[in-house]
C-alpha cells in the first residue's frame, strides 16, 4: 500500500498570500484558490488504480472546505491534525467543521524566529507543547520520509526508483502541498508533482501537455496534436484550469479526422503544415520535377547506400557526429550543435515510435531521416545530412527512400513540418511533391483573462500573428541575429 502523510501547513499556493492570512489571522474558505494544491492532490489519489492511504493533517488554517470534503472519502483518506498552538482548541474545532472523527496529529514545527512570530509563538518556542493527556495518538512514531525533499536532492528519476523501497518497507511518504509544483532552495522541496503521478500511475492524458507563457498568459498545448486526435473532455480542461493554464490550444487534422461539431466558444486561427498524400511510389516519382529525379539518381551514381536502420549507439554516434558538424546550418544558429552524445543517445533510445533512415557513403553515416509514426500520418520528425557532402544529394536521397518507405507500409499521410517560416527549406518541400495544407487551430478560453488575451490577439505567437508580407523581410533579420548570438555565445565558452 501506498500511504501519504499531507502536511497541510498554509492555505494558498501563493506563500506570499499565505503568510499574510496567517499572520493577520484571516480565515478566508470562499477563496477560489483556498487549498487549491491539496484538492489536485485529493484527486489524484482518487484516480489512482493503486491502493493508496492518505492522512491529511490540517492547520486552523487549512481546515478543509466543502470541495476538498468532498474529495477526502474515508475509504482513502483520514484526516487529523497539524497542532499549530492549542491541541485541545484545535482538534475539536477540526472535528466540528469537518464533521469527522480525528484519531492522530502531528505538531507543526518552525525553525526560524520569522515562523514563530507568524504563527503566533514565543520566539523560544519552536512548536506547541502536547498535554500529557491529549487522547489523539502522534502520527511522529510512523516511520515517514520527505517525497517533496527527497524529490529535491535526488530528481525525478532517483526519487521514484527510490520509492519502490518505501513502499515495500511500509514507509510513509511525507508531503506538503505547496510545493506541488514549486522548488525552494532555502527548504529544499519540491516540485514533486511528476514524481507523485507516476507512483499514483495517473494524469496520462497531462504526460504530452507542453506549457508557454506569453505576456503572463500561460498557453498549454499535447505536443502530439500532430500524431493523434486530441479530444478537449471536460475532466482535461478541469485539470489545466487546476494548474492555472489560461488557454488550451489544438489542431484539427482534417486530413483524417474532421471535428464534427466544434464549439462557437472556441477561438480559431489558421495554420498549415506541408504534407503529402502517397498512393504509391511510383505516382510520386511521376508528380516530381525532373530536376528533383536527377538528384535523387545522382546520389546513386555517387555510391550513396540508403536503407532503414535500427536504433543503436552506433546510430547515435552517428547522428551526433552530423550534428556537431557545424554550429550553422541553412544561415541560422543551429539548435543542436554541442549537444552531448549521452542526451543525445538518451533521447534517441525514449522515441518509440520512431523509424530511422540512414544515408551511407563509404561506411560511413553522413546523413538520416527519423519519421515519428501517428495515428494515419507519418511525420518526418528529422532530416540532415553533413554539409560537405551536400553535392551529393543526400536529402533527396533520404527523402526518396522516406516515400518508398511509407508507400511500401500504406502510409497515406506524409507531413513535414510547416510552410512559410524559411524560404529555402520550404522551396525543398514544394520539390519534392509537399502541399502547403490548411489546418484550423482552436483555443479554449479557461480563465476570465484568457478571454481578453484572445480578443487582443496576444494568444498568439508573433511568428504566427504576422502576415506573410511582413515575415518574408524579417527572416534575413532573424537568421543574422541567431547566427551572432551562437557565435558570442561558443567565443565565451
Amino acid at each position: 500500500m501506498i500511504k501519504l502523510r499531507i502536511d497541510v501547513d498554509y492555505p494558498y499556493p501563493s506563500r506570499t498570500k499565505s503568510f499574510l492570512c496567517v499572520a493577520l489571522g484571516i480565515k478566508n474558505k470562499s477563496a477560489k484558490d483556498y487549498l487549491k494544491n491539496a484538492r489536485i492532490i485529493a484527486k489524484m489519489i482518487n484516480e489512482s488504480p493503486r491502493e493508496v492511504k492518505a492522512y491529511w493533517f490540517f492547520t486552523p488554517y487549512t481546515i478543509p472546505d466543502k470541495r476538498l470534503l468532498n474529495l477526502l472519502n474515508p475509504q482513502r483518506h483520514e484526516i487529523a491534525l497539524h497542532v499549530a498552538n492549542d491541541a485541545l482548541k484545535e482538534w475539536k474545532i477540526l472535528e466540528k467543521q469537518t464533521n469527522r472523527k480525528v484519531e492522530y496529529y502531528t505538531i507543526h514545527g518552525t525553525q526560524r524566529l520569522f515562523a514563530r512570530l507568524l504563527w503566533g509563538r514565543k520566539l523560544s518556542q519552536s512548536q506547541a507543547i502536547i498535554p500529557k493527556d491529549f487522547p489523539l495518538a502522534s502520527f511522529h512514531d510512523f516511520t515517514t520520509t520527505s517525497l517533496d525533499r527527497m524529490r529535491y536532492q535526488m530528481g525525478f528519476e532517483g526519487v521514484v526508483a527510490e520509492t519502490q523501497h518505501w513502499i515495500k518497507e511500509d514507509i510513509v511518504m511525507e508531503v506538503h502541498p505547496e510545493w506541488l509544483f514549486e522548488t525552494t532552495k532555502k527548504n529544499q522541496r519540491g516540485p514533486y508533482y511528476d514524481a507523485l503521478k507516476s507512483i499514483l500511475d495517473v494524469d496520462h492524458e497531462l504526460e504530452t501537455i507542453n506549457v508557454r507563457k506569453i505576456l503572463g498568459i500561460k498557453i498549454a498545448r499535447d505536443y502530439q496534436e500532430y500524431q493523434k486526435s486530441v479530444n478537449p473532455t471536460t475532466d482535461l480542461i478541469s485539470k489545466l484550469e487546476e494548474r492555472s493554464i489560461d488557454i488550451f490550444t489544438f489542431i484539427e487534422r482534417r486530413w483524417c479526422c474532421p471535428i464534427a461539431n466544434p464549439l462557437s466558444t472556441w477561438k480559431t486561427t489558421q495554420d498549415n503544415i506541408a504534407l503529402l498524400e502517397i498512393k504509391d511510389y511510383e505516382s510520386w516519382w511521376s508528380a516530381i520535377g525532373k530536376k528533383t529525379r536527377n538528384m535523387v539518381r545522382k546520389s546513386e551514381k555517387e555510391g550513396l547506400k540508403v536503407s532503414v536502420i535500427p536504433q543503436s549507439d552506433k546510430l547515435a554516434e552517428g547522428i551526433w557526429k552530423i550534428y556537431n558538424e557545424t554550429p550553422i546550418r541553412q544561415g541560422r544558429a543551429f539548435p543542436h550543435f554541442g549537444e552531448p552524445l549521452k542526451h543525445l543517445t538518451d533521447v534517441m533510445y525514449l522515441e518509440k515510435n520512431s523509424t530511422y533512415i540512414g544515408a551511407f557513403l563509404n561506411g560511413e553515416l553522413i546523413g538520416f531521416i527519423q519519421l515519428t509514426h501517428g495515428d494515419k500520418i507519418v511525420i518526418l520528425s528529422n532530416i540532415l545530412s553533413m554539409q560537405k557532402y551536400w553535392d551529393k544529394s543526400v536529402n533527396n536521397a533520404l527523402l526518396a527512400k522516406a516515400v518508398e518507405f511509407c508507400a511500401s507500409n500504406n502510409n497515406q499521410w506524409l507531413m513535414y513540418g510547416r510552410i512559410g517560416n524559411h524560404p529555402s527549406l520550404d522551396r525543398f518541400k514544394e520539390n519534392n511533391g509537399f502541399v502547403k495544407y490548411p489546418v484550423t487551430r482552436f483555443y479554449i478560453s479557461i480563465t476570465s483573462k484568457a478571454s481578453l488575451a484572445t480578443r487582443l490577439g496576444l494568444h498568439q505567437e508573433l511568428k504566427d500573428a504576422l502576415p506573410q508580407s511582413i515575415k518574408d523581410p524579417l527572416i534575413p533579420a532573424f537568421n543574422w541575429f541567431s547566427r551572432n548570438k551562437l557565435r558570442l555565445k561558443l567565443r565565451n565558452k
